[in-house]
């Protein structure tokens, strides 16, 4: 069986792609998760699935850190209760003012924010969370953020920006691709959300490893870099065959170069709509580290980044 047909094969088994599979989204209070709220409430009314609010409290730790001192818990645990519902509830007034008529659901738990979301995501269409406010730096919204993006089930979005200023609404699909089963799940999302949005895509390969030999002096990295140029445009050709044939709604450019692949997908994010990689893993590709270049886009990109896991 061909790589195409399983890929196929998986997505009539994916539980993410049933028509019950809600999207759900993290809310904090943040400028940037109610920009979240919006991207993911016009994302669900356009694809009619529900939206599950979701907020996690983290009162399992608050009342652990408590200990004996349970005479104070409800002055402390009270207010943390009902600050979540008061977050999941203007969250829903937002949705419902972005998508009249949306199904929303709303839900405070006491767990980690983190806990929820990454149990939330096995069953979800999609996770959307808010990126963090600023491009440096790994705060408690940042490593929330890595810790959902690097081990969800299915794809999580991050988006960027607030409720004021949506996320654009134009541009390309881009999809960093590098040649594994990892990318492989990449490139079906990318294609899946191109042909929804009726938007161009925009399939991006990048490699830095030559850089190396450039000053090691150990091969001719011109003679080197065109030959391995041809071959990785050739793979990624085959690669995305199939995938032009199912989605022939989609028009596909590619893009096929020696660079550094986090600051040139960096680059893409500027004008595309939507930015989608892998979730983790080196490639079949030459050189592009997927693990590590999702982790720097979901913090810097300037676009929302789809960060996809293969099925189990």
């Amino acid at each position: 069986m061909s790589d195409h047909a399983h890929q196929a094969e998986s997505d009539a088994r994916d539980s993410h792609l049933l028509a019950s599979a809600p999207i759900v989204v993290g809310v904090d209070g943040a400028p940037e998760s109610r920009a979240a709220v919006v991207w993911a409430a016009t994302t669900a009314a356009a694809r009619e699935r529900e939206l599950v609010i979701v907020h996690g409290t983290n009162l399992e730790m608050t009342r652990a850190l408590l200990g004996t001192y349970s005479f104070v818990e409800r002055d402390v645990v009270d207010p943390i209760s009902r600050y979540g519902e008061e977050l999941v509830a203007e969250g829903r007034e937002l949705a419902a003012a972005a998508a009249p008529g949306l199904r929303i659901r709303t839900e405070v738990s006491p767990a980690h924010p983190s806990r929820l979301l990454i149990e939330q995501s096995a069953h979800a269409y999609l996770v959307v969370i808010g990126g963090p406010p600023h491009k440096r730096g790994l705060g408690r919204i940042g490593s929330i953020l890595l810790s959902v993006s690097s081990h969800s089930r299915g794809a999580v979005v991050v988006v960027r920006g607030d409720a004021e200023n949506p996320a654009r609404a134009t541009g390309p699909v881009v999809v960093g691709v590098d040649g594994s089963p990892i990318s492989d799940a990449a490139v079906a999302a990318a294609f899946r959300e191109a042909s929804l949005r009726g938007a161009p895509l925009q399939a991006v390969h990048v490699w830095s490893d030559l850089y190396l030999a450039q000053f090691s002096g150990i091969i001719d990295t011109e003679i080197e870099a065109a030959e391995t140029a041809e071959g990785e445009r050739l793979r990624l050709a085959e690669q995305l065959a199939g995938w032009r044939e199912r989605y022939p709604d989609v028009e596909v450019s590619v893009e096929v170069r020696l660079a550094d692949p986090r600051d040139h997908l960096l680059t893409w994010s500027k004008s595309a709509r939507l930015l989608v990689v892998g979730s983790r893993g080196r490639g079949g590709f030459t050189g592009m580290l997927l693990g590590s270049t999702s982790n720097a886009l979901v913090q810097d990109a300037e676009c929302p980044v789809m960060v996809v896991h293969p099925a189990s």
